[in-house]
């Protein structure tokens, strides 16, 4: 594929030309970067702010990170075995989700108010790195399971900072744990939205393989 190709390639509705497209593989690496990098500090800054809803995003940055590698790595596949990776992808999502829920609750019988001006501040930074994240993979995002699924996560991650700046102005606002609780919980519930819709499309194209 030529570069004047590359530049041009509508890859929305031709998840083929995404898979082959230079572009696209330059893309995922660009947001495996991002993702890992940024996910080892936030979970770092989660600790230190004692944020639930930190540690969640955080959690969710290097997932993202990983699927992607390994998203990465199917490129060229067979498509029966993309589908079984995509598969993967949305049960190790569904996991994470299911282990998000599990440590709000236990920290809602242990609150303790995060600090709220170090919450905010990373969530601000973190809004940034998704929206990159997002916008170098937004023409990419029709495809297959596999393609679709790291569309999601990239996505996923954007709305969730969103949700941990207004928890960290919440707390501030209310001197109170439950904004950041609460934040974690949703993170988690778009966990499992996501891999219920990642595992349903990678079923379908396996019974159809």
């Amino acid at each position: 594929m030529s570069a004047s190709e590359t530049s041009s390639c509508d890859c929305i509705g031709d998840p083929k030309r995404a898979e082959r497209d230079p572009a696209y593989r330059r893309a995922l690496w660009i947001v495996i970067v991002l993702n890992l990098g940024f996910g080892l500090i936030e979970i770092v800054g989660g600790f230190l702010a004692d944020s639930q809803a930190l540690k969640a995003d955080a959690l969710d940055f290097i997932g993202d990170g990983s699927i992607s590698l390994l998203g990465l790595v199917a490129l060229g596949w067979a498509p029966r075995a993309r589908s079984q990776i995509a598969l993967t992808q949305g049960i190790f999502l569904g996991l994470l989700g299911i282990g998000v829920i599990g440590s709000a609750l236990w920290r809602a019988m242990n609150a303790v108010v995060p600090d709220a001006e170090l919450m905010g501040a990373i969530g601000v930074v973190a809004l940034i790195v998704n929206v990159t994240a997002a916008l170098v993979l937004s023409r990419f995002r029709a495809g297959d399971a596999n393609v679709t699924a790291i569309w999601l996560f990239s996505r996923n991650d954007a709305i969730a900072n969103v949700a941990v700046i207004a928890a960290a102005g919440l707390v501030a606002w209310t001197g109170a744990a439950w904004p950041d609780l609460v934040v974690a919980g949703v993170i988690a519930l778009l966990f499992l939205h996501s891999a219920y819709e990642i595992v349903r499309n990678a079923r379908r194209e396996l019974r159809a393989a």
